[in-house]
């Protein structure tokens, strides 16, 4: 006799294959405790030491999401209020069909949790919960249009009480061989059609309308109709409800959405508004999980490859290196300063969306693009990324033409020790009496000027100078800082403090911002880098960095170098916590003041290295951009800011060779510096080395046919580069 239930092993067998195979969701589908009406479902939950199916659920979900990150959905029939509060705890989202509110029907015909009452109690147990919920309506079981009617009507009324209702699910029956319904006729197209019109009707534009592809024939007539959302597709497991109905290709799916000038999304159990509300929505122990699994829209992760939990161990020494290591890395899916290829960005043959072509054809013509239409790039998916890549590299051309430029530098952080608790940084310590993250340094003056000679003599342009905030640090130790480099490297450009280093060494001298910025000047600083800045929105910094510089101090601190003759540029952190809309406030923010002083000289995207990030192992953060989102983030940039910033530069350490190639044909110009040594990414976990020499930029440019160009800080060009690569 077959088992009633998968054992936990077998559970976990089918959810460790669908997580390598690219899969988000573990629906758990079954009946409602048939423990009361089947002994053998008694006997078996008693032999495995459980009281009841819930039980038994719970134990089931919670070693999923633990051994392979998916996330439970849980279908299990009309449940109690308290079950339905149990299974919160360790699934995301949670489903009933309501399927008609018309009683008496011979399809319920001995099947009580098929009550109306009791379907809409659940309904609204769920509402009261805050559980994102799925619900719906089997068409051709009996009822009419006036009964769809009024289940539609009632599940926009529950939704309205408690914005609980992510998707409303319109499925036509389909007879079942051994059942007392095998003669009934299967649900008409026609039926089916008409009940999601109905649907779009009366539910609310924030519930989705969702019905599965394997039961119809005709996936483009659903579309047509109205069906925003397609539920589950797996490559694992069979439709065990519907067996004979095979699932179609996520191909197949993917033409026919695109042919209806669609873009096929992967999204997760739970729904992007209710992701980006996840305290309200979701249970503080499955956050994270979900957090984990999510883009900053929302949706699911969409590179290509496994995603299971990351675990680590503590490194043998931490130093100004990695204080964890992965143990046992799963994941294949791409994430910054991994060492892994991104995935190819490539142009398909759809047309573009109607709403990424509009802003397109505005930015071609001259337009100057504003929140709503940087905010609508930044949603394209699919072949739409390509053709916003595509723009914006015809952009990069006109703005400085074909040439691909680096520098020649060596970064000098003179300092891990910082009191400033940015909750992102893996390179930070606390002073050695309160070192929580490992060992902390301090360069004396000696070695900071060792280090500048040996930069000038291999060939270097530049030092960067950046590091905590020390707590024996004053103002003048900046100074010191520039006269020892001065006396060291006379000619050499020194970039160097960010506006959090500047600010703070005007507050400890009790003197003002101006002031101290142009005694900085007078000893010797060139240029600031755009560091700190991370997000240029205080929402998002609340959460990053609460007691650094604020938007306004950040930007504020810029202007003021550039009104003195400084240069600077302007970064951006992504990948952690905020969501699009910031970017683009960090984007037009910036473009603002470049507007009045002209005084950026690159925009730089930085993804976030999640790896040995303290808030990623707090579990308080996503697991960096998405290649996506990375390749829009260059794209965004240079479209954001055509006609004021020239350059936009590719991050080698946190994308690697592969990806900076990619991202050349995308709207950047710059590979950054060589750095010669890189201690601030490879901390946070980066494996991409610690420098990088002119012949390995030669090797990213040379394939796509651009030439390699060395330049100084401000864009100058360096005429020795055929002697070096030579």
């Amino acid at each position: 006799m077959r088992s009633p239930f998968l054992t936990k092993d077998e559970v976990l067998a089918v959810a460790q294959a669908g997580a390598a195979a690219g899969c988000h969701e573990a629906l758990f589908t079954l009946g409602e405790a048939p423990e009361t009406r089947y002994v053998e479902a008694r006997r078996w939950l008693a032999d495995h030491g459980y009281e009841t199916t819930v039980d038994y659920i719970i134990d089931a979900c919670t070693a999923v999401i633990e051994q392979t990150g998916l996330l439970p959905h849980v279908n299990a029939g009309a449940l109690s209020h308290s079950d339905l509060r149990r299974l919160r705890t360790v699934a995301p989202s949670q489903g009933m069909m309501i399927e008609t509110l018309r009683e008496g029907l011979s399809a319920h015909r001995g099947a009580p949790d098929k009550a109306p009452s009791r379907r809409m109690a659940t309904l609204e147990s769920a509402g009261e919960l805050k559980i994102p919920f799925t619900t719906g309506l089997l068409v051709g079981i009996g009822e009419d249009r006036a009964d769809r009617i009024q289940t539609l009507e009632a599940i926009a009324e529950s939704h309205a009480r408690h914005g609980h209702v992510q998707e409303v699910i319109v499925q036509g029956f389909l007879p079942k061989q051994g059942t007392a319904m095998r003669r009934m006729p299967p649900c008409s197209l026609e039926d089916l059609l008409d009940a999601i019109r109905l649907a779009g009707a009366i539910l609310p534009e924030d519930i989705a309308i969702q019905s599965p592809p394997n039961l119809v024939s005709d996936l483009g007539a659903l579309l047509d109709g109205g069906v925003q959302d397609l539920g589950g597709i797996s490559p694992v497991t069979p439709d065990f409800v519907n067996p004979e109905r095979p699932w179609p290709s996520l191909s197949a799916v993917a033409s026919v959405c695109e042919s209806r000038g669609f873009s096929l999304v992967s999204r997760l159990t739970v729904h992007p508004p209710y992701v980006r509300d996840a305290e309200d929505w979701i249970d503080p122990d499955l956050r994270f999980a979900v957090l984990d699994r999510s883009d900053a829209a929302g949706y699911a992760r969409d590179d290509h490859g496994s995603l299971f939990p990351e675990r680590y161990r503590p490194a043998a020494d931490g130093g100004t290196g990695p204080e964890v290591v992965s143990i046992g890395r799963r994941s294949t899916m791409w994430a910054a300063g991994q060492g892994d290829e991104p995935p190819a960005l490539s142009r398909g043959s759809r047309a573009p969306s109607p709403a990424i072509s509009e802003v397109l054809q505005g930015i071609r013509v001259g337009e100057k693009p504003g929140e709503a239409e940087l905010s609508t790039l930044f949603t394209a998916r699919g072949n739409d990324v390509a053709l916003v890549a595509e723009v914006a590299d015809e952009l990069r051309r006109q703005a400085s033409g074909e040439e691909v430029t680096f520098v020649v530098n060596r970064n000098i952080n003179y300092t891990n020790v910082c009191t400033f608790r940015c909750t992102f940084c893996g390179f930070s310590k606390g002073p050695a009496s309160l070192n929580l993250r490992g060992r902390p340094y301090l360069l004396d003056q000696s070695e900071i000027a060792e280090r500048v000679r040996e930069a000038a003599e291999l060939g270097a342009t530049e030092v960067c100078l950046q590091g905590g905030i020390h707590p024996d640090f004053d103002g003048d130790f900046y100074l010191k800082v520039l006269e020892t480099v001065r006396e060291a490297a006379p000619n050499i450009h020194i970039h160097g403090f960010t506006a959090l280093e500047v600010t703070e060494g005007a507050r400890r001298l009790g003197i003002n911002l101006r002031a101290y910025l142009q005694c900085l000047k007078d000893a010797g600083l060139s240029s600031l880098p755009g560091t700190a800045a991370e997000i240029l929105d205080d929402e998002v910094r609340a959460v990053i960095c609460p007691d650094k510089v604020t938007t306004t101090e950040w930007l504020d601190c810029h202007e003021t170098a550039h009104e003195l003759g400084l240069r600077s540029n302007v970064t951006i952190m992504f990948g952690h916590v905020e969501r699009p809309i910031h970017w683009v406030r960090h984007l037009l923010r910036t473009r603002e003041l470049q507007e009045r002083t002209g005084g950026f000289t690159e925009f730089i995207p930085l993804p976030f290295v999640h790896m040995a990030s303290p808030m990623y192992l707090k579990r308080r953060s996503r697991r960096g951009p998405t290649w996506r989102e990375v390749v829009l983030m260059h794209a965004v940039g240079r479209i954001a800011y055509r006609g004021s910033i020239t350059n936009v530069q590719a991050s080698w350490v946190k994308l690697g060779p592969l990806g900076v190639r990619q991202l050349l044909n995308a709207g950047a110009n710059d590979l950054g510096g060589t750095l010669m040594e890189e201690s601030i990414s490879r901390a946070a976990g980066a494996s991409h080395g610690a420098s990088m020499g002119v012949g390995e930029f030669q090797s990213i440019v040379g394939p796509i046919g651009r030439p390699l160009v060395q330049r100084t800080t401000s864009y100058g060009r360096v005429e020795a580069l055929a002697e070096a690569l030579a």
